[in-house]
């Protein structure tokens, strides 16, 4: 039993840092450390509710480096964490009405688009004559829309979110790569913390293996973010682009 329990730990905490390390990059994050809880026998709810622990913990370290480096603009961040507030909220409520399958088949839809972008973008290459770090009215809206939009999403379904926010604010707000990742991991932690409340309420948490996992999901998202620092230009895309297409798998695997 003993044996079994260290196993559990090894497999969870390995793909939790991997995740961790992805996550900081390209969002994502979650399409690995999720079915990672669930292969270790935890049932949905735990599972996702612990998940939320561990990825809350290292969100916190790839938001706190993004800051200090100053990838987050407050004028933007602070209304944009308040909109994913309220997506989110509207979101959980949502999931009680919507089919799951349907959403899935409507990401089985819009993931090849994403897709597409993706590789054609130059934005996320960091070469993007449109790309702008000014501040305006209309940027502020665009990223409040967003992230009101997003955070829905993440109440209703969830994984994937950190990577439409990228995409998103580096192509429909023009957003330099570093104010969109700042942005994106603000929102992110908000959401993260908004659910790991709810689920600590109602008694969800694993708490030993989410703390253990938090602390390699953490090391995971240092050296990620850190990476990002040094070779954002160079790692983002194609990481991003596994992550799609894993997500693309997993959908299509759950529909069939």
């Amino acid at each position: 039993m003993g044996e079994k329990v260290i196993l559990v730990y090894l497999v969870v905490c390995f793909f939790v840092f991997l995740a961790g390390f992805v996550d900081s990059i390209a969002g994502g994050g979650g399409l690995i450390s999720l079915p990672a809880y669930m292969i270790a026998g935890l049932p949905v709810h735990t599972a996702i509710a612990t998940n939320k622990m561990s990825s809350f913990m290292g969100t916190s370290v790839a938001t706190y480096h993004y800051m200090k480096k100053g990838f987050m603009k407050w004028k933007i961040c602070i209304p944009a964490i308040f909109g994913a507030i309220a997506g989110s909220w509207m979101g959980s409520h949502l999931a009680l009405l919507i089919s799951d399958r349907v959403l899935k088949i409507a990401m089985v839809i819009v993931l090849p688009v994403i897709l597409f972008y993706v590789l054609r973008s130059k934005a996320l290459q960091g070469n993007d004559e449109n790309t702008t770090d000014a501040v305006n009215g209309m940027l502020i809206f665009k990223c409040i829309l967003i992230a009101v939009v997003i955070g829905i999403y993440d109440g209703i379904y969830g994984p994937g979110t950190g990577t439409f926010l990228m995409l998103l604010f580096t192509g429909f707000c023009h957003m330099t790569l570093n104010d969109a990742a700042g942005t994106t991991k603000a929102i992110n932690l908000t959401t993260n913390i908004t659910a790991l409340v709810v689920f600590l309420i109602n008694g969800k948490v694993l708490l030993p293996l989410g703390i253990a996992a938090g602390c390699c999901n953490m090391a995971g998202n240092y050296l990620g973010s850190h990476s990002f620092t040094s070779n954002g230009h160079k790692i983002v895309k194609p990481v991003m682009i596994v992550v799609i297409v894993i997500f693309f798998i997993k959908v299509v695997t759950e529909l069939v």
